[in-house]
């Protein structure tokens, strides 16, 4: 065999092995991988931490709630193993369920006291908006008022859902106008109005998401996909008003806080 073809065969094997070395992450990857994702870990305990801290300080009902479904479902599955005689088996069972309770009433109870809080201030439906959680393809402030009254538009499964907040004598007019140009683009498509509140006819802002969600299904997503595309134009032309990104009382992330206790 010539030198050529030997230096040849040489040069494929050398870049052989560096293709498979190339093909698999480094021990360095790795490591910052694993690094990564106990750094993510620690922030999610500390956030929950945080929520949990601000919320015993505010709501006095909160450990004993969690202490007493703790308790509680540990003890009754204990008694309901005694009559089979599997008590220690099913006590285990309780005590796991009984954490995942008390944290199901943690989430609610921290909840319920954001939008308390967040309830009457400019953006807070926006916010409640952004927080959904499903394929809700959600465009904030898409008309509004100096006054900070304004139309978020979603669309979603239901159609076209045109959310106001403000005063409802202001917004009634935007939402009419609203819904008529986006009736011009998207033809048949339902479309549906909303003001967020408490008086009669309105929506309150903690019941907004589960209101959506109740809504029944008309369309599709490639559906959805055309009408979005449609209605960009229109909000590039409109331009919106000002708004804050929605109230976040306290410093209580609740969007980082639902998903840190579903991922528990």
């Amino acid at each position: 065999m010539s030198a050529h073809p030997r230096r040849r065969i040489l040069g494929n094997m050398a870049n052989g092995s560096k293709r498979s070395k190339a093909g698999k992450p480094s021990k360095e990857a790795k490591a910052a991988a694993k690094a990564a994702r106990k750094q993510a870990s620690k922030e999610r305990r500390t956030q929950l931490w945080q929520a949990f801290q601000m919320q015993r300080k505010e709501d006095k009902l909160l450990l004993p709630l969690m202490i007493g479904t703790l308790v509680g479902l540990a003890i009754l599955f204990f008694l309901v193993g005694l009559i089979w005689g599997i008590e220690w088996f099913l006590l285990p069972v309780g005590i796991v369920l009984g954490i995942l309770g008390a944290f199901i009433i943690f989430g609610r109870r921290v909840q319920k006291t954001v939008y308390s809080k967040a309830e009457g201030q400019a953006g807070a439906a926006a916010w409640a908006l952004d927080n959904m959680q499903g394929s809700w393809r959600v465009n904030s402030a898409i008309a509004g008022t100096t006054q900070l009254d304004a139309v978020h538009r979603v669309i979603g499964r239901p159609g076209i859902i045109l959310v106001a907040e403000g005063s409802p004598q202001r917004v009634k007019s935007l939402l009419a106008q609203e819904k008529k140009k986006t009736a011009r683009m998207v033809g048949d498509t339902p479309i549906y109005d909303i003001i967020v509140g408490n008086d009669e006819g309105q929506i309150p802002l903690s019941k907004l998401q589960r209101h959506l969600n109740k809504l029944p299904k008309n369309i599709d997503t490639k559906r959805m996909d055309a009408i979005e595309g449609r209605l960009a134009a229109l909000s590039n032309r409109g331009g919106g008003a000002a708004l804050p990104k929605g109230p976040m009382p306290g410093g209580a992330k609740m969007k980082g806080v639902q998903r840190t206790i579903r991922r528990r």
